[in-house]
């Protein structure tokens, strides 16, 4: 009963036999290959328009080589309070940027709040040098709490974008969770509404170690290429990270697994709304379920092989914890099992 990361999961079946398949042989290094041009000309189909894309190591890389490559002279970008980008990649976005700040947005459990959005960045003056400029937004889809911004959310932020020249970049890490939660497709959910960057994460679902960063303008590829390499993300043998791809992308295995992740998320969010003693502490959209639960009852549960993380409650979190009660976090993956979350549901039950 494994729910503490979906980066605890290995890798897909499928994913593990194309590692297999390209072991042998040569083929061209740095990114020439045929294998790098087959997944090239993938993402080009799945997103229904030419595009530019770059293997990375890490979401933390994806997610920093695209804003730096957004820096002009005191440049800022914007991000949820609570993002991964700011909370959890210790400084990289600054680093590999060479100083670009990145600046908090409030918002509803980890969503970025529009208005506030529009109230930050209209408190730098144009050209006032002290403040600095606007140079990005970026949101995180889906969130760290396992919400998802819909479509018109993710309009209203794109229009801000528009409105004051920066771009906008979306961290997509749980990409395709977020995805098969709205029902639409990879163009409708970016650059049909203004994102200009994405990171396209594949580790958590289901890959060996496979992100990429997923230009929508293939004018500013030249120049990436040259961040990428800076920041020493330019593998040499890269049909290995290419053969990842191609086979998480092949036959909707990337889909299959965020809906088998998804739906045991949903699982578990219904074993926890039929407990007397847990509590849902808001409705799950991707493979992230966040739970209020007695210490008795959190001790249960891990004494009988249950592994998940206690959580710091959201700033938007406003639910009264009772002295013993505390937030966790359990995140379902393509390999967690049904059986394990019917005998955790079973344990839950027991407590009530």
């Amino acid at each position: 009963m494994i729910f503490a990361s979906d980066n605890w999961a290995g890798a897909h079946p499928a994913i593990s036999s194309a590692l297999a398949d390209a072991a042998g042989g040569y083929d061209p290094a740095y990114g020439t290959g045929e294998l790098d041009r087959k997944v090239a000309a993938r993402f080009n189909e799945i997103f229904e328009r030419e595009v530019a894309v770059f293997f990375v190591a890490t979401g933390t890389a994806a997610n920093s080589l695209a804003l730096a490559s957004t820096t002009k002279p005191g440049a800022i970008s914007f991000c949820h309070r609570e993002a991964h980008v700011i909370e959890d990649e210790c400084g990289a976005p600054e680093y590999l940027s060479g100083g670009a700040r990145l600046r908090p947005v409030d918002g509803r459990l980890s969503k970025i709040d529009p208005g506030l959005l529009a109230d930050e960045i209209a408190r730098l003056q144009p050209y006032n040098v002290h403040g600095g400029q606007a140079s990005a937004i970026t949101i995180t889809q889906a969130t760290e709490v396992g919400t998802v911004y819909s479509l018109q959310e993710i309009d209203a932020i794109s229009s801000i974008a528009r409105r004051h020249a920066v771009s906008l970049h979306m961290d997509g890490a749980r990409f395709a969770n977020a995805l098969v939660s709205l029902g639409v497709t990879p163009a409708e959910m970016t650059w049909r509404r203004g994102v200009d960057m994405l990171s396209f994460g594949g580790t958590k679902n289901g890959c060996w170690c496979a992100e990429a960063v997923v230009l929508f303008d293939p004018a500013a590829a030249k120049d990436f290429a040259f961040y990428r390499k800076r920041a020493a993300q330019l593998f040499s043998k890269s049909r290995f990270v290419a053969a990842q791809f191609d086979a998480y992308l092949r036959d909707d295995v990337w889909l299959d697994t965020a809906r088998h992740a998804n739906a045991m998320a949903q699982n578990l969010a219904a074993a926890f709304a039929a407990s007397a003693e847990a509590r849902l502490a808001w409705t799950p959209q991707a493979n992230e379920v966040f739970a209020t639960m007695p210490a008795a009852t959190i001790g249960r549960l891990k004494a009988a092989g249950a592994v998940f993380y206690d959580w710091r409650r959201p700033q938007s979190f406003d639910d009264i914890l009772a002295p013993d009660e505390t937030l966790c976090r359990f995140v379902t993956s393509f390999a967690t099992k049904p059986d394990d979350v019917q005998r955790f549901s079973a344990l839950l039950s027991q407590s009530n």
